[in-house]
């Protein structure tokens, strides 16, 4: 399993075998620019390892056949096996077009920039897209499927991506930052971009990163941390050229960079005495700059911007609001086409823990649901999928609800901060799954993959420059499934873990693929719950160490600046968000959600106690009490982990040694933590509560 360009990278989800179905057959590729080039790279690589053999044929000028670009090409796709064409591209009239325009006629629409559709007829398989951006889509689309792709006549299928952006932030430093390192909650090594304060000098990697990204449907990047420190400042102005080196290396597989950027760049990079949005020097110094911008990356995306939060300068220094802040960048931007992300995770990280009126999870609605309406269309607000902060129960933000005039994008992390930063196994899949189908105004209203169509979804990367990318090989795994869901909210995770599964290790398990499989689903399917048992009880959060974010620390942040979080105490535990005694958070949601969290009797019991504060001996709607239920979890969490070993043990040889020897390392760290988890927390509440284990168990 290696990389096509370094032996020593993993090749993760595109491994040399994968394309084994597609490289020993006869395939005609026919469509004009960039996209259809990268696929004929693509097909051209596997041919040459599996005997297969590939044409190219320039697009059709008026009614002509298309003329091959290669001695000998074949023009004729019935005695081909795989044609990927844009469809005014096919060099003749085939029962595949034929069935797209039928299809279209029952009212599907067009496929887009991005969409393509799938036909099989007699022993021909066609990838059609409207665009040559679909075809990239369209080929690892055949991967995926291998033989299956090329099997028994089968239905058209048409895929288009539900999300119009799916892009991958990366929190990365161009010079190690003394308390964040290379890459802020970075697990996985340094950067693939930036080493020892410069561009690296060999980024054959990012071009790898590239297919990766693709294959499994994200379309974006950006390239640096969104807590723009100086030198990331100046990728804007005098080092954008390294920016468009990277633009260089991903716009052959659809990949759009986009720049974290600092609100204050007036005064930093200008020399301009205020940043003022207002301001008519700020207004014209953004638009030069823009203009300069694309002058040298003509498909630029656009910006991310942290303002007004954590300490990150914004509009409030002036007396401006978000919308002004982010209108002045998005009017720079709109002539070319970019948009500006603003980040919604706006709140006081400088509270009185003694106040328990102050609520950290209120801060984003009330800062940004007045301003519903006031964003330029081109303004994407980049909202948390929780209130809080990626922690590994939270219900879904009210943001998402509260404001239906403005493009929203849906923020998830996949760098695990919360949940076990790539030491311990944890498919987030089925968490992204249940958080994109939330429906937030009831069954029959739209949900959160609905509202965030028009604006995107967005990941906090978790790669790095280790060889297995993620750290964690397994890690693999959430990065792959955010793209898919990202493409298609409405996927089964299960499923998409099949398909990682089936890519990247089933292709070199000869002797038990099924084996192989079925383990990997034990380790991985309900390894997020897992984690959840053993770590914070009922929706809490937070009970980790200050700083580094790793491990247990019951109470770590409760008596911080940063905001209170359980409010243990010997009769109870819990945050009061109720509108009828507590901070009136509830309220913040559209019914039925409002009401259901407000009922003590209606709330899930997996987000209780980030609603309510109970006793202990409080029953769950499950039937065993609040602090059984601690006791129990934490317990059960840590003998899931030990389980979980012995299962990966016995595929020891059915994939790469390196790999089985670095999940059995990560493993061992993962159990050692469990038992610190469970045994800190159990103590923790025994001691608060008094009230013994129900089962006698020891608690230390």
């Amino acid at each position: 399993m290696i990389s096509p360009r370094s032996a020593d990278i993993h090749a993760a989800w595109l491994p040399s075998e994968a394309f084994r179905a597609i490289g020993s057959r006869r395939i005609l590729v026919s469509g004009p620019g960039t996209g259809a080039e990268t696929v004929l790279r693509e097909i051209e690589r596997a041919c040459a390892r599996y005997g297969g053999s590939v044409r190219r044929q320039s697009p059709p000028s008026g009614g002509e056949r298309p003329a091959a670009d290669r001695a000998g090409a074949d023009t004729a796709p019935y005695d081909l096996a795989l044609v990927l064409a844009t469809e005014q591209a096919l060099p003749v009239e085939t029962a595949a077009r034929a069935d797209l325009r039928r299809h279209r006629g029952e009212g599907t629409g067009t496929l887009g920039e991005e969409g393509f559709a799938l036909v099989r007829h007699g022993d021909v398989t066609t990838v059609l897209a409207d665009q040559p951006g679909g075809l990239r889509y369209g080929l690892f689309h055949v991967v995926r499927l291998g033989e299956s792709a090329f099997g028994p006549a089968r239905q058209i299928e048409v895929h288009r991506p539900a999300t119009r952006l799916r892009i991958a932030n990366h929190w990365d430093n161009i010079d190690v930052h003394p308390v964040m390192g290379q890459v802020e909650r970075g697990y996985a090594g340094g950067s693939i971009f930036w080493r020892d304060g410069a561009l690296r000098r060999d980024l054959s990697r990012v071009g790898d990163y590239a297919r990766l990204l693709a294959a499994c449907g994200i379309n974006a990047i950006t390239v640096n941390n969104v807590n723009v420190h100086v030198t990331e400042a100046h990728l804007l102005t005098t080092r954008l050229g390294d920016v468009a080196a990277i633009a260089d290396l991903v716009r052959p597989y659809g990949i759009r960079v986009h720049l974290s950027v600092n609100f204050a760049s007036p005064v930093a990079l200008g020399g301009l005495a205020t940043a003022d949005p207002l301001e008519q020097d700020v207004r014209a110094w953004w638009t030069e700059t823009t203009r300069r911008v694309y002058e040298t990356i003509p498909d630029f995306g656009g910006y991310v911007v942290k303002a007004d939060s954590e300490g990150q300068p914004g509009p409030f220094a002036y007396g401006r609001s978000h919308a002004d802040g982010a209108n002045v960048l998005a009017d720079a931007l709109a002539p070319f086409g970019g948009v500006v992300h603003w980040r919604a995770f706006v709140y006081n990280h400088r509270q009185d823990w003694r106040d328990r009126s102050t609520d950290r999870a209120r801060a984003a609605y009330d800062h940004f649901a007045p301003l519903d309406g006031q964003f330029r269309d081109n303004v994407i607000l980049q909202v948390k999928h929780g209130p809080l902060d990626f922690q590994t129960r939270e219900p879904v933000s009210p943001v998402i609800a509260a404001m239906p005039a403005t493009r929203l994008a849906v923020e998830f992390q996949a760098t695990q901060e919360y949940t076990g930063q790539q030491r311990h196994v944890c498919y987030l899949g089925p968490w992204w799954s249940e958080l994109l189908r939330f429906a937030p105004w009831g069954a029959n209203g739209d949900t959160v993959a609905d509202v965030a169509a028009n604006g995107g979804l967005v990941v906090v990367s978790n790669v790095g420059d280790d060889p297995f990318w993620t750290g964690h090989p397994l890690a693999q795994a959430n990065l792959y499934a955010f793209g898919r869901l990202a493409w298609a909210p409405e996927l089964d995770p299960a499923a998409v873990l099949d398909e990682w599964i089936d890519l990247t290790f089933v292709p070199s398990a000869t002797s038990d693929p099924d084996l192989l499989r079925r383990t990997l689903h034990e380790v991985m399917d309900d390894s997020w719950r897992t984690y959840e048992r053993y770590t914070a009880p009922l929706g809490v959060g937070f009970m980790v160490r200050p700083g580094n974010h790793y491990g247990p620390d019951v109470d770590g942040y409760e008596y911080t600046p940063w905001g209170t979080y359980h409010f243990a105490d010997r009769d109870g535990v819990g945050v009061d968000r109720t509108r009828s005694s507590g901070t009136g958070f509830t309220g913040q949601y559209p019914s039925p959600w409002s009401d259901r969290y407000e009922s003590l009797q209606d709330c899930p019991d997996e987000l209780l106690l980030f609603f309510h504060h109970v006793p202990y001996g409080h029953v769950l709607r499950s039937g065993t009490t609040v602090i059984q239920h601690i006791y129990d979890t934490h317990f059960a969490g840590v003998e899931q982990v030990a389980e979980t070993r012995r299962r990966w043990e016995r595929v020891a040889g059915l994939v790469d040694p390196a790999v089985h020897a670095r999940v059995t390392e990560r493993l061992n760290e993962q159990l050692r933590s469990a038992q610190e988890w469970r045994d800190q927390v159990n103590t923790y509440f025994y001691r608060k509560s008094g009230v013994p284990d129900a089962h006698g168990r020891r608690i230390h």
